[in-house]
């Protein structure tokens, strides 16, 4: 089964007041101990896999440099990611390479690079076209810089692009969401993210908003019930527009599905490497299902060569995944497979919980396949909850 292949760049032009990731703004001077650092790592992945446990397969299908904003690179430090890569792994010719990009980073000569790497889709951070909401949150970008860069994209032959918005960002409005839709949905691009602004500790905005503070705008930030509102709204829009929701948070056109992030959710092996990136490898032994690994989410202890975090998935806690991963998906998880996998029992020991969530109108079920209803993916997280035991931590992926 090919892997999937994952590069954290923890870099940023500046820190967006609602962000949560282990990304900040670094000197330049860092950058090249990083990329030596995930180089390394990248070399030495198939020793370390078996080290951990963990069944590796030379052949990549997906790869996808995340951040932060990888483009703050230098063009010959993302070649040389991409050459480890390539030197380490069998890359089939058309394999899906994204490269998360914020808007107004990609000059020709990155645009040049990215082409020379491989990259065949981008992600574009844009989370509003309103100009005032993105600079409420510390984006640097205008309107126009997104719809140049689209126009410079298309132009290069990278048709493959992705938008991503935030729902409920500072002084966003029903009016201004839909403004933000109908710019979205206008550029064609074939792939949406949607995303509701995330309050919790993790970011400036978020513990501001817990204060009940006016820092960073936060008295501007609409209430939960209008935020969920927008990403109503927003399933509606791209829908009637041809751009299906396939994931809680994601919207293709037929074809243009995120072949890498949908390894995520089904279970499918993958390699993270950098700052706070993520594996999951099956396990090369019997009693464990899958080894999960995590690399440290502080740069200074990345770069000084922290060693990974090492988890073992049990039987029990993979049926537990497939689960609350299978449920992020619109077509949902189906019974007849889980059975084959995990025996008849697994399916009637979950059967009541299945009920009572559908009585509550968070799931349906048709047949042997149960899925989230518009309202179960509002309230996701109380539904994934319903499937873990308590002796059982929720694994991040």
């Amino acid at each position: 089964m090919p892997l999937g292949i994952y590069i954290s760049v923890p870099f940023c032009r500046t820190k967006c007041s609602y962000c949560n990731f282990a990304s900040d703004v670094f000197s330049r001077a860092v950058f090249e101990r990083y990329v030596e650092r995930v180089c390394a790592d990248i070399a030495a992945a198939p020793q370390a896999a078996h080290e951990m446990g963990g069944q590796i397969e030379r052949e990549v299908d997906s790869i996808y440099l995340g951040g932060g904003t990888p483009t703050v690179l230098e063009a010959a430090q993302l070649r040389r990611i991409f050459d480890a890569v390539r030197a380490q792994f069998a890359v089939r010719p058309d394999a899906e390479v994204t490269v998360e990009c914020a808007p107004g980073t990609l000059a020709p000569n990155v645009l040049d690079g990215l082409l020379r790497c491989g990259v065949n889709r981008v992600s574009l951070g844009v989370q509003s076209f309103v100009d005032g909401e993105a600079a409420a949150v510390g984006r640097l970008h205008k309107r126009a810089t997104v719809l140049d860069e689209i126009a410079r994209l298309r132009d290069a032959g990278i048709v493959n692009i992705n938008i991503d918005l935030i729902a409920g960002l500072p002084h966003q409005t029903a009016e201004s969401w839909q403004a933000s839709l109908a710019e979205t949905v206008a550029t064609g691009a074939p792939h949406v993210s949607v995303y509701m602004l995330e309050v919790d500790e993790d970011s400036r905005l978020g513990r501001e908003l817990i204060a009940g503070g006016t820092r960073y705008h936060a008295h501007f930030v609409p209430d939960e019930e209008a935020t969920a509102d927008f990403y109503l709204a927003a399933c509606q829009t791209l829908e009637a527009a041809g751009i299906a929701q396939y994931e809680i948070s994601n919207f293709a056109r037929v074809g243009f599905e995120s072949r890498h992030n949908l390894k995520y959710w089904t279970r499918r092996p993958y390699l993270g490497f950098g700052v706070d990136a993520h594996s999951m490898l099956r396990s090369t032994v019997r009693e464990t299902e899958a080894v999960r690994l995590a690399a440290p989410d502080s740069l200074d202890h990345y770069v000084a060569g922290a060693p990974l975090q090492r988890t073992e998935i049990s039987r029990e806690a993979a049926l537990e995944e497939c689960f609350f991963l299978g449920l992020r998906l619109n077509r949902g998880v189906d019974l007849a497979e889980i059975a084959a996998s995990f025996g008849q029992e697994a399916i009637a020991n979950v059967q009541p919980r299945i009920v009572e969530l559908a009585a509550e109108g968070l799931l349906q079920q048709e047949g042997d396949r149960i899925r989230l209803t518009s309202r179960g993916r509002l309230l996701s997280n109380e539904v994934f909850q319903a499937f873990l035991t308590p002796s059982v931590p929720d694994q991040r992926v």
